[in-house]
């Protein structure tokens, strides 16, 4: 059901992404680098799913546009820490401003209770482990707890 939305979303990402000169990958390394939530390619690979040898390209591309930088860690010189340059935060704020104003242009087209139901349901459902997600047992069917959604104050 998700599939053909979220294809023409992307679809509709793609040429915003390109006007900026990065790839959705290198906006997505953005991203993770710019909430402090990752230091190393080892984290940053493991924190968007990618495998880390496959992002080596996308890190290069981010340096080179000097997005990024990429420093031995001085504890572990095999490792290399990653910080998002002024620029790099500047491309990624003007990235995300353009793709919430088209969500936001698609989300005005439902009444506003089915909007804030659908926002509630996608972030409930985006917390979820990326295992749970992907298991193929028997599912826990208990409800998700609702926790300070869009809309919840």
């Amino acid at each position: 059901m998700l599939h053909p939305l979220v294809r023409s979303l992307i679809a509709a990402e793609l040429p915003v992404l390109a006007a900026h000169g990065i790839s959705m990958w290198g906006y997505i390394v953005l991203g993770a680098v710019d909430d402090g939530s990752v230091r190393t390619q080892a984290a940053l690979a493991e924190a968007i799913g990618a495998d880390k040898t496959r992002i080596i390209a996308t890190l290069d591309d981010l340096q080179a546009a000097g997005l990024i930088t990429r420093e031995p860690d001085p504890d572990d010189r095999r490792a290399r820490i990653l910080a998002i340059t002024g620029d790099g935060r500047d491309v990624r704020r003007s990235v995300r401003a353009e793709i919430r104003s088209n969500e936001e242009r698609l989300l005005a087209r439902l009444p506003a209770a089915d909007r804030h139901g659908f926002l509630r349901a996608v972030q409930a459902l985006s917390r979820l482990p990326r295992e749970e997600i992907a298991a193929t047992g028997p599912r826990d069917r208990r409800p998700i707890r609702r926790t300070n959604a869009v809309g919840d104050g």
